[in-house]
């Protein structure tokens, strides 16, 4: 999708009105696809292209292995094409009905005014989920016939309407949820009938004003919109979200144009992740021009991008430089090679990437790196979604076009437009569609092993729906050797009545720390008595599970919770972001009985690498007569001061932070 970064081609060399220099149709798409690359021993093929297909925007792909697609031809009304496609754009359901690899049949699900450029689809079912601002539309289709029957508006009120910036996509998770997010444009989040503004579960009114929230938004909700969640928030343009088994949340944020800092994130729930000054809603360049002056060099203009230095911005898991990221997926199929499996998937437009992001467990949080699965030189390939098949074979849109950004595109005429979807998978592979068969426990289970996620939300709410009748099957994925197949299998028995407790309880003993993670999560969803888990493993070996019991604390109101957090903090080793980010996250709203807590714990040996990190991270009434005692400190170094006194910013005003304010100044002038 066109994002707002001019990649390599600059506005004014671009023939701003040219249709693919390499020729348009089948033909021209059969041979241009030879320019494309993929790792050895997979190929890359072609499943459809113009004029089945025009500038597909975001892409879905069903549980019987059809491929939907949102078109962008009424891209950028305002601009001097104006609307390409008078009737609106459509929703294309593109289809191999012969098996040979490639889409031989086009259906029109719908088309209207309202989906212009829509920037996300989710099948699940017969029911679509489109997201175009300012709409979340559900479209229906009830009696079987490939054709919308009812629209209704699932959200409403979303700025950003005809921009990039705005609502995108949505996804199902493992614990029977939606997960969706929207770029800084989006702004606000209003009921379906557009009277007044959602109010999270935190009860929060979802507006990036500041009080709390700023910029891109993240969301958890139910199927019907209830119970929405807010779960991080201070991203650029977050383009899609993407959920693995274990509930882990991933996404990319775009950079500012030009300041290579396009970014992945590891979505550590209820986070502030950095793109403006969390006090002021200054932009990142304010904190990088102070930063020169005190010399900083340009290699780290990335960082300050995100105010990383800040006290309670959540780290960046990787920052891949340049460009315009767009779709992202968790795959987890066994077609692709090792490398491939279980890893983040995810398409940016500007450098022309599909990449993997394999990541390793560091602390309570991640590291990865990149590795590309289809890239090409050809300056017309443009990624703009990445999703995964029945049969585990990857499908890449391709928007095609000679630049993304500056709300510009160069395909300016409809009948010359291109668009093409490639499927990806091992040498002479051919597509097939496993069979699907929802009428017994056993055949539901199997499709809860999909790679698909349309397959898995179906299967997921048959089981749901069978209760104890699923769970002899259910039991059979448990007690497997895949832990991501276990934890699906534990969303759902931990669901059957009467059952809950007794499967999270054998979560939260079992060897693999994902599976204790995802009995933590389960409980909190479920709405547990939370304290009673995580004194069972608030010690535990894990850092990233004692991330998860931080977590699982914010907001408790229970007189054992700030004790609990102080046994967290004392295991702070004073060098894990993550985990610090973690506990600041937990302390929320209650500062002074959970660091209160620690204090009284640590005594005098406060005064430690782990225990100076806290006090930097913490917004206590306790923590500022502490920060003048290090930053008056003769041993503290004089590089470190000035991150000392801007963790003062953040702790709120109170009579406390005057009289250290008025210490420090006194010393100063003495």
């Amino acid at each position: 999708m066109k994002l707002p970064f001019l990649t390599l081609v600059s506005a004014t060399a671009l023939n701003l009105s040219a249709a693919n220099p390499a020729g348009f149709g089948p033909a021209a798409a059969a041979e241009q696809i030879r320019n494309l690359t993929v790792p050895e021993g997979l190929q890359a093929t072609l499943f459809a292209s113009e004029p089945m297909v025009r500038n597909p925007a975001d892409m879905d792909i069903d549980a019987r292995g059809r491929v939907w697609i949102t078109e962008g031809a009424n891209y950028r009304l305002f601009q001097k094409w104006g609307k390409l496609r008078p009737e609106g754009d459509r929703i294309v359901i593109l289809e191999d009905t012969d098996g040979d690899g490639a889409a031989d049949k086009e259906t029109v699900f719908y088309q209207g005014n309202d989906i212009n450029s829509a920037l996300g689809i989710c099948v699940l079912g017969n029911r679509v989920i489109v997201s175009c601002s300012p709409n979340i539309f559900v479209f229906t289709d009830t009696d079987g016939d490939d054709k919308a029957d009812t629209k209704e508006v699932l959200f409403s009120g979303i700025s950003g309407v005809d921009h990039d910036h705005g609502a995108h996509a949505f996804v199902f998770g493992p614990d029977g949820k939606l997960y969706f997010n929207m770029g800084n444009s989006g702004h606000q989040l209003k009921t379906a009938d557009g009277t007044r503004l959602i109010v999270d579960k935190a009860g929060n009114e979802v507006i990036g004003n500041g009080k709390p929230y700023r910029q891109g938004l993240v969301f958890r909700c139910n199927l019907d919109g209830s119970e929405l969640e807010t779960l991080g928030w201070n991203f650029r343009n977050n383009y899609e979200v993407a959920v693995d088994s274990f509930g882990t949340i991933w996404q990319s944020d775009n950079d500012d144009d030009g300041n290579r800092g396009v970014r992945i994130n590891f979505v550590m729930e209820f986070g502030n992740y950095g793109y403006t000054d969390e006090l002021t809603g200054a932009g990142w360049s304010d904190a990088w021009r102070v930063a020169q002056r005190n010399g900083a060099t340009e290699d780290q203009r990335p960082s300050y991008h995100w105010h990383q230095g800040d006290p309670g911005v959540v780290p960046n898991l990787l920052q891949t430089g340049g460009g315009s990221p767009t779709g992202i997926m968790v795959y987890e199929g066994n077609l692709l090679p090792d490398a491939f499996r279980n890893q983040i998937i995810h398409c940016d437009a500007g450098p022309r990437a599909v990449r993997a992001y394999p990541a390793q467990k560091y602390g309570a949080g991640y590291k990865a790196e990149m590795l590309n699965l289809l890239t090409s030189e050809d300056t017309w390939y443009r990624p703009s979604d990445v999703t995964v098949a029945p049969d585990g074979s990857v499908y890449v849109s391709d928007w095609n076009d000679a630049g993304v950004g500056g709300h510009n595109m160069a395909d300016q005429k409809l009948e010359a437009m291109s668009g093409r979807i490639y499927r990806i998978a091992p040498k002479g592979n051919l597509p097939s569609v496993p069979k699907l068969d929802l009428s017994s426990p056993e055949g539901c289970v199997d499709a809860l092993s999909s790679p698909n996620g349309s397959r898995r939300y179906l299967a997921w709410t048959k089981l749901n729906q069978m209760q104890g009748r699923a769970e002899a099957a259910l039991l059979r994925l448990w007690n497997g050797s895949d832990a991501r197949l276990r934890a699906r299998a534990l969303h759902l028995l931990a669901r059957i009545k009467g059952k809950e407790s007794g499967y999270v309880a054998l979560a939260l003993k079992d060897v693999n720390p994902d599976i204790r993670i995802t009995g933590l999560r389960i409980a909190r969803e479920r709405g547990f008595d939370l304290i009673p888990l995580v004194r069972q493993v608030v010690n535990d070996p894990a850092p990233e599970v004692r991330r998860e019991c931080a977590i699982a604390l914010r907001h408790q109101k229970s007189s054992e919770a700030p004790g609990l957090w102080a046994q967290l903090a004392a295991q702070y080793d004073g060098k894990d972001r993550w985990y610090l980010e973690a506990l600041g996250i937990s302390a929320d709203n209650q500062w002074d009985a959970y660091f209160g807590a620690w204090l009284a714990k640590a005594g005098e040996q406060w005064n430690t690498e782990a225990g100076r990190s806290l006090i930097w991270r913490s917004r206590s009434n306790l923590s500022p007569a502490l920060l003048v005692k290090i930053l008056l400190n003769g041993d503290t170094p004089a590089a470190e001061k000035a991150r000392y006194l801007r963790a003062m910013d953040f702790v709120p005003q109170s009579p406390q932070k005057d009289a250290a304010l008025a210490e420090l100044a006194a010393a100063a002038f003495n």
